[in-house]
């Protein structure tokens, strides 16, 4: 029986995370991405004390999203980052359920680590219905984002018929190929930009952003895979 047939996005996603330079914002934005993250999960070497959110915030662009990321992080330093940083979206990586994530008011992404797993889109959506949609790592379940790990494209759910992005170990390297390979409704990278955890490397992320809109290109001629 063949796989149920994905949509190709017109338009590759871009969102950049593990900003702690107001600097670094400003020149993502100037690239044309559509989102940044700030992490505040208490295991990231790009966590940021949520009295330096505000400057990152005041070096954002209009019309580009800014997101705060989690992990485990107890209600009370979820709200205290959301009152400095004041994002526009949620992203949890950790062990989260539906009714913690929409408790705050904002639309949330959930990230899921499936290194080693293998997961359908339907159990995705009953988990998590009001989802606005997935960030699909490498790494094993319960472990970090960040890692750097790349994620089996096997492992990405056939069934998947909501917004999702394809991270773990993405660089301008590999990130046309991946992007050619698999058709993600957006990627989303950290380490694969930076010359240290958090110092994001302006060349590296030009280059990324060019891989992606080339490939998007190439997909034109794609209406459809499966």
């Amino acid at each position: 029986m063949n796989e149920p047939a994905r949509a190709v996005p017109l338009r590759t996603r871009i969102k950049f995370c593990g900003f702690t330079r107001p600097g670094d914002v400003r020149l993502a934005c100037e690239l044309g991405v559509d989102a940044v993250g700030v992490i505040f999960a208490a295991r990231s070497g790009r966590r940021v004390d949520p009295a330096l959110a505000p400057a990152l915030r005041a070096a954002l662009a209009p019309m580009v999203a800014l997101v705060a990321l989690f992990m485990d992080n107890p209600e009370a330093e979820v709200r205290a980052a959301i009152a400095q940083l004041q994002p526009t979206l949620l992203q949890f990586h950790g062990s989260e359920d539906d009714a913690f994530c929409r408790r705050f008011g904002l639309p949330y992404f959930k990230g899921l680590g499936l290194g080693g797993t293998a997961v359908d889109g339907a159990t995705l959506r009953a988990r998590w219905p009001h989802a606005a949609g997935f960030v699909l790592d490498g790494h094993a379940p319960g472990q970090p984002g960040g890692s750097g790990q790349r994620l089996d494209a096997a492992a990405i759910p056939a069934d998947l018929d909501w917004p999702w992005l394809l991270a773990g170990g993405l660089d301008p390297d590999n990130v046309g190929d991946a992007v050619r390979a698999v058709r993600p409704w957006g990627v989303d990278v950290a380490g694969g930009i930076e010359l240290a955890p958090g110092i994001k490397d302006g060349a590296r992320m030009r280059r990324f952003v060019e891989a992606v809109r080339a490939a998007d290109c190439d997909g034109q001629t794609m209406p459809r895979i499966g």
